[in-house]
């Protein structure tokens, strides 16, 4: 999908918004190390013109076609390029699909604006995966590394040549966590969630729907669906929870 671009802090960043006057708006928030123009974000735009949504989504710096530096964002700053994206389009009446670290900046949006927000959609929502998943799962040598050195490269079935870990990531990751006491939203929240995801766990879910807030949530597991829940049918049962 073709850019617009606004400068926020020192970086270009990337978004693609399509207005629909009147009616809801699907903000789309990629994952870790993704961007906007993965398979999710395309059929959700997509399905947005089919059925009359408007629809935004955004690269966030040092991802996609936005500038920055990867090793030098954090949660924070991400959160801060969805802030900034928001109030340049005066976005509002959202559906917020969120999709693995998607589903925590998701929250954390719901969180500090929840008057802008129609309802949450998480795909393997994966809030404080910088502490439970990664950083409680390195070995002691690689975590010496990695507060020595800054940065280290993991291991990434999904890209051969590694995926970028940096120490401020885990140090900011730490100040948004929300696993550990009351997640205070009380919007509709729907999460999906494969069974057969290796890097986010399904209980990841069912411990969201547990601490949220909110009497209007509901979980549907995928069984032997993975972390990308990308394929046709799997889509199909996304575009259920976001119109629902």
């Amino acid at each position: 999908m073709t850019p617009q671009f606004i400068t926020h802090h020192s970086y270009e960043l990337a978004y693609a918004f399509i207005p629909m006057p009147g009616r809801p708006t699907i903000l789309f928030l990629p994952g870790y190390f993704s961007d906007m123009s993965g398979a999710k974000a395309v059929f959700l735009k997509e399905q947005a013109a089919r059925h009359q949504y408007g629809f935004l989504s955004l690269d966030y710096s040092g991802h996609g076609q936005s500038s920055g530096e990867f090793l030098q964002g954090t949660i924070s700053s991400w959160l801060g390029d969805i802030l900034a994206v928001i109030d340049a389009v005066k976005a509002q009446d959202l559906i917020v699909v969120g999709s693995s670290m998607g589903g925590w900046l998701m929250l954390l949006l719901a969180i500090q604006r929840p008057h802008l927000i129609r309802k949450l959609v998480g795909i393997a929502a994966a809030p404080d995966f910088t502490e439970e998943l990664i950083w409680e799962k390195l070995s002691p040598a690689k975590k010496q590394v990695l507060q020595e050195q800054k940065h280290l490269i993991t291991q990434s079935e999904y890209d051969a040549a590694g995926t970028p870990l940096s120490y401020v990531l885990i140090e900011d990751g730490r100040k948004n966590l929300l696993l550990k006491d009351s997640i205070h939203c009380n919007l509709p929240v729907r999460l999906l969630h494969g069974t057969a995801d290796h890097d986010v766990p399904y209980e990841t879910s069912l411990r969201i729907m547990n601490l949220l807030t909110s009497c209007d949530v509901q979980v549907r597991l995928i069984k032997d669906g993975d972390h990308r829940l990308s394929q046709p049918a799997q889509l199909t049962m996304l575009w259920q929870e976001v119109q629902s």
